[in-house]
């Protein structure tokens, strides 16, 4: 019970976090992620590693959210989504899945398999 409401807290602390955190860089820099996103990739330093491994992670996420879903239409369309957004998505779905699944971190993870 202690270990699934710390992981619930983190959700949530991570969720409240990036998106004040994006609010102020959208404020600060506009809307254009991608392009910054990518010209750090391009530019071949530890910017575009970071950004590099963290696509990697987001597709990774996505591919899960799918195949624990069964491939239906909305975990693809969730799936796209997390893997755009990353966390502030992740995050409440993970949160979701915790209280749906009463807890069980092996029916999180898998579903119904």
């Amino acid at each position: 019970m202690l270990n699934n409401n710390f992981l619930k807290g983190l959700l949530i602390a991570q969720t409240v976090v990036l998106l004040i955190y994006s609010a102020i860089a959208f404020k600060n820099d506009g809307s254009d992620l991608l392009a910054i996103f990518f010209a750090n990739i391009q530019s071949l330093n530890w910017n575009g590693q970071f950004n590099l491994d963290f696509s990697c992670y987001l597709v990774l996420s996505g591919l899960w959210i799918i195949w624990r879903n069964k491939f239906s239409v909305t975990s693809i369309v969730l799936a796209v989504i997390a893997s755009i957004v990353g966390i502030m998505i992740f995050a409440p779905y993970l949160l979701y899945l915790l209280i749906k699944e009463k807890g069980d971190l092996k029916s999180v993870l898998i579903g119904v398999q």
